[in-house]
């Protein structure tokens, strides 16, 4: 270390050296360090300077009972005794005295003669007795000296604490003797202390007390054990200190555990417990705990709660919540349905639905499966591919290649003051409104303070002093990643509301008529690109955690948003709309008869964007179409038909059990009403149970309209877009009086 100095440029981390530390440990004292494995070099040192000299107190201790054999058997030379470190007066003796050569560990101490040392080193004057555990066989016989488990044969573990011992095994007077004691359990980085030191000194003599051990059950280790009883156990993907796991509800675990691997590969942080912990199953596996991890947040998707685990060789499940944490959450088990509510103390009710078990993918070694397929074995290789379509390549599409700086990664600045800007006019006698934040898991703000940085470095928003606030909160996108959401309910009633139309979806239409070839552009983040009045951005104050902060541009969740933005773009675009550009908020679509049209249409609305500083995203973007997905809708040469991606939610819509569902599929399935020809008359039966004061009763005339316009929509026809230059057909009412 001291000759680094002298080359720095060669120097590791620290961390670095550290792993390469401990990797270097023989097996023994590697096992006791590399549980919680340090970060520093320094603290790897001090723990292995521990662990060895809580194993060299463990070899010394063992030499007793041979001693005591052999002295019931005169025939049986006795082996070295070491002595304990005290003398009878109470004085301690220090055959090291001079040379300041003492072993402390854990405020104790213990001294021994030099010659004694050197006895258990060479083996001299200890007859047939090993030197490593003080067995009667030689030294290099025993199998302490390769490190390896007298039961399973696997080194880094020894075999009272085997895996594979029975449980029932650590009850007996044997195991009792060969419990870890509180020296060896010192020499590791999560060691035991005692409750009360000086109880260990009585007489002026040292004396050792065997740490408490507290019985432990499972239900299960692995998933094989799991599914022999699938009915019985829940399982599911969770977040546990902010990583994802996989995680089991085990009801008949006494104790909430935690995977070994988990704790070592996250680098999260154990504590000793204060009892050894024997874990025992159904079975017979057997396996000590002696380090727990503390205050873990399992996150249950909107939910979390903190769980104190115990660390545990597991092998499948990352966690397995027992009977502690459920009782602590006053958590019922529905096995059948594979639902766990969980009804914390003052908390509302919120319920967790596992997964059941997964299915287990058997793998073999690569050698195996080759001798496998040697011997006439048949093999299937199989390969996934990313179905996705990637983002087009910009330089590869004709006429946008020369638009590069239109479609930017990121918004370049703040967007300039334009000739519409965002206002904010509220109701006479408006006072300010304020909200208290909404609470948060730690996962929520996490993520809160990363989209606060990124807003804050974009400029979007500044911090602020207004007496307005607004909460926020998070909602899950259709892929996992979450959305910030401003709760303006309160600042839109009070806004004078913006009466500007939006334009009709069938009046968009109609203008396609004779339109072969399309082409689709999405802005990126188009309500960012306006900005907000002056005298109005006091408004959007939302208030968080970590402060308060106003928009500078226009933020999601207001209630006029729309109705300007539409306006911006009705303003942008005045020239081309109903002549080749269909415009819906920050959607625009762009048609043409020919090819050689559409190059020229294309490069003109290119260019518009280019001189209003408008950007677009060009992964949401399609050029040079033949059919198009716009609104819900597909548009083709051939007509208009419906999005089968759209409807799959009206297909699949379960029988409506009140009002306030009908008026939900009611209001899903006549946005596409126009396919379907005599859609009122299918579906009055369901209709009349929305009038008022009328009974909920659901007929069997009601099951057969609600099957049929399921099975229209399924089948529903391409509608063509008339020219106009061809005769019509009125349908018309029996009435005496009409509009035509």
């Amino acid at each position: 270390m001291s000759l680094l100095k002298f080359a720095p440029h060669v120097a590791i981390s620290d961390e670095a050296q550290a792993d390469q530390f401990i990797n270097g440990l023989n097996p023994d004292v590697f096992t006791l360090v590399n549980t919680g494995r340090p970060n520093t070099f320094a603290d790897a040192l001090n723990r292995a300077k521990g662990a060895e000299a809580g194993l060299l107190r463990q070899r010394r201790a063992q030499f007793v009972p041979a001693a005591t054999k052999a002295a019931e058997n005169p025939q049986i030379p006795p082996p070295p005794r070491f002595d304990a470190g005290s003398s009878s007066s109470g004085k301690k003796k220090n055959f090291f005295k001079g040379k300041g050569k003492q072993f402390k560990r854990s405020g104790t101490s213990s001294s021994f003669s030099p010659s004694d040392f050197k006895q258990m080193q060479t083996g001299q004057q200890a007859g047939d007795y090993c030197t490593k555990c003080g067995g009667r066989h030689a030294t290099e016989q025993c199998r302490g000296v390769s490190g390896l488990c007298r039961i399973c044969n696997q080194p880094r573990h020894f075999a009272r604490i085997c895996p594979q011992r029975n449980a029932g095994n650590f009850q007996n007077s044997a195991a009792a003797r060969t419990m870890p004691t509180p020296e060896r359990q010192a020499s590791s980085v999560y060691s035991y202390q005692p409750q009360n030191p000086q109880q260990s000194r009585q007489g002026g003599s040292q004396t050792v007390s065997q740490p408490p051990k507290q019985q432990a059950k499972v239900f299960a280790l692995t998933e094989e054990q799991a599914q022999a009883v699938p009915d019985e156990v829940i399982a599911g993907n969770c977040y546990l200190c902010n990583f994802p796991a996989y995680v089991l509800i085990d009801t008949g675990a006494s104790h909430t555990f935690i995977s070994e691997n988990f704790v070592v590969s996250h680098k999260l942080s154990a504590e000793p417990l204060t009892e050894i912990v024997s874990v025992s199953s159904p079975l017979g596996k057997g396996m000590l705990s002696i380090t727990a991890v503390r205050n873990c947040m399992l996150q249950f998707e909107d939910h979390a709660i903190e769980i104190d685990c115990v660390v545990l060789g597991l092998f499948d499940f990352y966690c397995i919540v027992g009977i502690d944490m459920l009782t602590k959450y006053r958590a019922t088990v529905d096995c059948f349905q594979k639902v766990v509510r969980f009804k914390p103390e003052n908390a509302d009710e919120w319920k967790f639905y596992g997964k059941g078990s997964r299915a287990r993918i058997p793998l073999i070694y690569a050698i195996t499966m080759n001798n496998l397929l040697q011997k006439g074995a048949e093999g299937f290789l199989i390969y996934a591919i990313d179905t996705k379509k990637s983002s087009p390549n910009l330089v590869d599409i004709p006429v946008v290649s020369e638009f590069a700086d239109v479609f930017p990664d990121e918004i370049p600045g703040l967007p300039p003051y334009r000739e519409v800007d965002f206002s904010i006019e509220l109701l006479p006698g408006t006072q300010p409104i304020s909200k208290a934040p909404y609470r948060m898991a730690p996962i929520e703000l996490k993520e809160l303070k990363d989209q606060l940085e990124d807003l804050l470095t974009k400029g979007y928003i500044r911090p602020s002093v207004s007496p307005w606030g607004a909460p926020v909160l998070f909602v899950r996108k259709k892929y996992g990643s979450m959305r910030l959401c401003i709760d303006y309910r309160q600042l839109n009633k009070a806004t004078v509301k913006n009466k500007y139309p939006l334009p009709r979806i069938d009046d968009l239409f109609d203008q396609l008529q004779g339109s072969t070839v399309y082409s689709k552009i999405d802005l990126r983040s188009g309500y960012h690109q306006l900005r907000v009045r002056d005298e109005d951005i006091p408004k959007t104050v939302f208030r968080t955690r970590y402060g308060h902060y106003e928009f500078v541009v226009m933020p999601f969740g207001l209630t006029n948003a729309p109705t300007v933005f539409m306006s911006l773009m009705n303003r942008v675009f005045q020239r081309y709309l109903d002549d080749f550009v269909i415009v819906f908020i920050d959607d625009i679509l762009i048609y043409s008869k020919n090819l050689n049209d559409h190059t020229s249409h294309l490069r003109t609305v290119l260019q518009t964007l280019r001189d209003e500083k408008l950007y677009a995203k060009l992964s949401k973007c399609e050029f040079w179409l033949q059919r198009v997905v716009f609104l819900g809708h597909i548009i083709s040469g051939a007509g208009i038909s419906v999005d089968p991606s759209k409807i799959e939610a009206v297909i699949n819509w379960p029988r409506p059990k009140s009002v306030p569902e009908i008026r939900s599929f009611m209001g899903l399935a006549g946005y596409y009403r126009r396919f379907i020809q005599d859609f009122s008359s299918i579906a009055k039966p369901i209709t009349q149970l929305t009038q008022k004061n009328a009974p909920f009763v659901w007929t069997e005339a009601c099951e057969i309209s609600f099957l049929e316009l399921k099975k229209r929509l399924t089948t529903a026809p391409v509608l063509t877009i008339p020219l106009g230059t061809g005769g019509f057909v009125v349908y018309c009412d029996a009435s005496h009086q009409g509009l035509v």
